[in-house]
């Protein structure tokens, strides 16, 4: 088996404005679509949720503050997924939750 890392981008949202029964309800849909994985023995590494604070540099110096400065979206967190293929690795992002809001997975080869 090889290792993919799945990395989760989401529109900006402003999760603040959801209900605490909206947020709870997209919580445990994260937790069964993780733990169905895990299940399967293809949880590698549940990587850590990340912060939308943050800056991006460029080639030409600018510094900009936000994630997500340029692109309007966020990479929200990641895992690394243990799969044959690619293709079967983009498989496993199928059921993600992030899809379900119009974000997306990328699916990348980890190279050891």
């Amino acid at each position: 088996m090889n290792l993919f890392m799945l990395l989760f981008r989401q529109p900006d949202h402003d999760y603040l404005k959801a209900s605490p029964m909206e947020m709870q309800a997209l919580v445990r849909r994260w937790q069964d679509w993780v733990g169905g994985i895990a299940a399967q023995g293809r949880l590698a590494d549940n990587g850590p949720r990340l912060s939308q604070d943050g800056k991006v540099l460029r080639a030409d110096g600018a510094v900009l503050d936000g994630a997500f400065a340029e692109i309007g979206v966020t990479l929200g967190s990641f895992i690394v997924v243990r799969a044959g293929s690619l293709e079967e690795a983009a498989g496993v992002a199928r059921g993600c939750p992030v899809l379900e809001t119009g974000g997306s997975v990328e699916v990348r080869p980890v190279i050891c």
